[in-house]
């Protein structure tokens, strides 16, 4: 370890890449991490920061580029936290998502025979994104907003961002202007004053409708009905405005009640032919088109006959439910978020459904008190968060032994976890479907199938 010294420069090989895109190298056997490189390539470093077993470099310069290296396309890629992989062109992008989850699960689920398939990636890679949230703040050189630093809370003032639906820039820039041409307050995160934390957008890519909603440290914005003017005047497609109150001091963005000052209190967007109501709190993928890409495989992953009991876990507003509908007999949605599953019994009105029922409470307290009523699914679909499923819903799966689990995941490491312990309780896991749901981020979605043995 004392070979590797801080503020030294070392030229390395990088050999290999993280979950999270940072190029592995090696001094003399001692681990560096770095951002910026490709596998593949020979670079010179500058170390920042030594561990015990590990040191993080800072990229200097590429001495010998990988073909699959390209010029990033944003401005702001090398300071904002968002975009980690636009270095690498995107069948690169895609591959590295590939490897991820194969090594994912080879090495944390110790399974070495499922097939893993190659990323569904998207023909146009970019303006993906139907929702953005900025962060908003005065700094010395004036009001910023953007998006966070990498690994910080400093705000990168951001134009533009390739990632998001074009008009969500639009948004950005009145009401920034607005604010700054009013002197109006911006929330300071150490102090906890301040008026204005963030500007949201979501936007109905089938729709066209734009919902705006403004996160403020109390009631109302001074002169807000010229702001609302403004906005829909420049922006005609804006069909809601909305106040969220958040007055904690947190980092969590969204308070928990929203004023709505022009238009509807929601948005409308479909999901295939699955019409959906979106309000500000509402959980809806952001990428629409490789969502119904994701869905659709897992309705391919169910094999439903229109006979089977299906339980959908961790429901959300009861997306992936509506698709499973048409083909099977009962779904049960089961969502610990009340507001979700309200939303759910509404969007299933909306479309007509009528063999669905969404349960409020925690998937892993509600699947064990049906399967002791006598409650059994067929099929058993679970979409949970990065943590992966609680180890009581795995436990009841087990118990209950459907015929299949479609495991739909945003966390390769987890659902490599979760795969390893079915695995070991009689399931066997055939294949997975990653999709690349995140375009130019380390992130990436899958769907697996898993059936009983």
């Amino acid at each position: 370890m004392d070979l590797v010294k801080k503020n030294e420069v070392y030229t390395i090989d990088i050999t290999g890449m993280t979950h999270e895109g940072q190029g592995v190298g090696r001094i003399d056997n001692f681990t560096v991490f770095v951002d910026g490189p490709v596998e593949g390539e020979k670079v010179e470093i500058k170390i920042i920061k030594v561990k015990k077993s590990y040191a993080i470099g800072k990229l200097l310069q590429v001495l010998e580029p990988s073909s699959d290296r390209t010029e990033p396309f944003c401005p702001s890629y090398k300071r904002c936290g968002g975009c980690s992989l636009q270095h690498m062109n995107y069948e690169a992008s895609l591959r590295f998502k590939t490897n991820v989850v194969r090594e994912s699960i080879r090495r944390i689920g110790g399974l070495e025979n499922v097939v893993v398939h190659d990323t569904v990636g998207m023909e146009q890679p970019v303006n993906y994104r139907n929702k953005a949230q900025y962060p908003i703040g005065r700094y010395k050189d004036g009001i910023r907003a953007g998006f966070y630093a990498k690994r910080s809370h400093e705000i990168i003032d951001c134009a533009t961002c390739t990632i998001q639906h074009s008009v969500s820039d639009r948004v950005r820039a009145v009401v920034k202007e607005y604010i700054e041409k009013n002197n109006i307050s911006t929330y300071d995160e150490i102090t906890g004053e301040g008026l204005v934390r963030h500007i949201m957008t979501r936007v109905g890519f089938k729709t066209g409708e734009v919902m705006v909603v403004l996160v403020i440290n109390g009631r109302n914005i001074p002169s807000q009905k010229k702001l609302v003017d403004r906005l829909v005047k420049e922006i005609p497609e804006i069909k809601s405005v909305v106040l969220n109150v958040n007055t904690k001091r947190t980092n969590v963005i969204l308070g928990d009640e929203n004023i709505v000052v022009y238009g509807r209190d929601t948005i409308t967007d479909y999901i295939g032919e699955f019409k959906f109501n979106i309000s500000p709190l509402s959980f809806f993928q952001v990428n629409p088109v490789q969502t119904e890409v994701l869905y659709r495989k897992a309705l391919d992953y169910a094999q439903l006959t229109g006979k089977e009991t299906v339980f959908d876990l961790y429901c959300g507003i009861g997306t992936i439910s509506l698709f499973l509908s048409k083909k099977a007999k009962r779904i049960y949605g089961v969502e610990v978020v009340e507001a979700a599953v309200k939303d759910a019994w509404e969007n299933a009105k909306v479309n007509g459904v009528e063999n669905a029922e969404f349960i409020v409470g925690e998937a892993e307290k509600v699947i064990p008190e049906m399967y002791e009523k006598g409650v059994r699914a067929d099929v058993v679909v679970v979409d949970p968060p990065r943590k992966g499923c609680d180890e009581a819903v795995l436990k009841t799966l087990v118990d209950m032994k459907p015929e299949r689990i479609v495991y739909v995941s945003c966390n390769p490491a987890t659902l490599a976890r979760d795969l390893k312990y079915l695995a070991e309780g009689g399931f066997e896991v055939r294949e997975v479907q990653p999709v690349d749901m995140f375009p130019w981020t380390y992130h990436v979605e899958c769907v697996a199938l898993i059936e009983k043995k």
